[in-house]
């Protein structure tokens, strides 16, 4: 079946390992959920609520409240179980609380008032359909138009950064579909850290990020035709939740055993 549409994650999943976009996009096969994860998605909940509030109120006090009830309301269905003692998850939670007090010593919430957060976007780019959910995008007080991803994971040293801003460009050429006007930059916050990285935007990139979707869209869909999605081992393997069941490393052991 011909790919129907395409999300900036599993774009940059067939990017760095055919293999991989097949067990997430088309095998859809279950992962397991990590501390990590629940951290980044109530991370994220609180964050967007965080805005919801009037200026004057956005504070740490309130940011670590809005944590708490996020994860009271999620805790139980997408992550029951995760934590082995009720000690594990209050450690959890407190580092939690300290990623999320630096997000305060990065950017002041009181003078942010964004245009849109967690916006879902879903774009036909003449032929290729683009989906995904944006974090947010405001226009700052000297009139840019800037698109801001949170991370809750440690950043990458600056001279390997660049990749990280693959989603966001993808974001900055929906938008300029959408509306019409070019994003002045992207921007990724790590919390833990905490590290700022920005980066400018301007219509030549956004053009050669259009070229590379369709490359890519055009590239998935011979490998499903051909039913041909070759893994590609690098360093990003150690982290992979599928090694027990990858071509590569399931080959490697039976070389290794014969």
């Amino acid at each position: 079946m011909p790919l129907e549409t395409l999300s900036p994650s599993r774009a940059s999943d067939f990017k760095h390992c055919p293999q991989l976009f097949k067990f997430r996009a088309i095998d859809r096969l279950p992962e397991p959920t990590t501390v990590y994860q629940a951290r980044g998605t109530t991370a994220h909940i609180a964050l967007q609520r965080l805005y919801d509030r009037p200026a004057a109120e956005r504070t740490p006090e309130l940011l670590y409240d809005l944590f708490r009830t996020a994860w009271g309301e999620i805790r139980g269905t997408e992550y029951e179980g995760l934590f082995a003692t009720v000690e594990e998850e209050r450690a959890w939670g407190l580092e939690s609380l300290a990623l999320l007090a630096n997000y305060f010593t990065v950017e002041d919430p009181t003078r942010v008032e964004p245009l849109d957060r967690e916006l879902d976007m879903l774009e036909d780019l003449d032929g290729i359909v683009i989906r995904g959910i944006l974090d947010r995008m405001e226009e700052t007080a000297d009139g840019r138009l800037v698109i801001t991803d949170y991370k809750t994971g440690k950043a990458p040293p600056e001279q390997y950064a660049l990749p990280a801003f693959f989603a966001l460009k993808i974001y900055a050429l929906l938008i300029r579909r959408r509306s019409g006007r070019t994003p002045d930059a992207i921007k990724l916050i790590y919390l833990n850290g905490p590290t700022v990285y920005e980066i400018p935007v301007v219509d030549t990139q956004l053009d050669a990020m259009d070229r590379q979707l369709r490359a890519l869209w055009a590239a998935i869909n011979k490998a499903i035709d051909d039913d041909r999605f070759p893994p590609r081992v690098s360093k990003l393997c150690d982290w992979c939740s599928f090694q027990d069941i990858c071509p590569a490393f399931v080959t490697q052991s039976l070389v290794a055993s014969a």
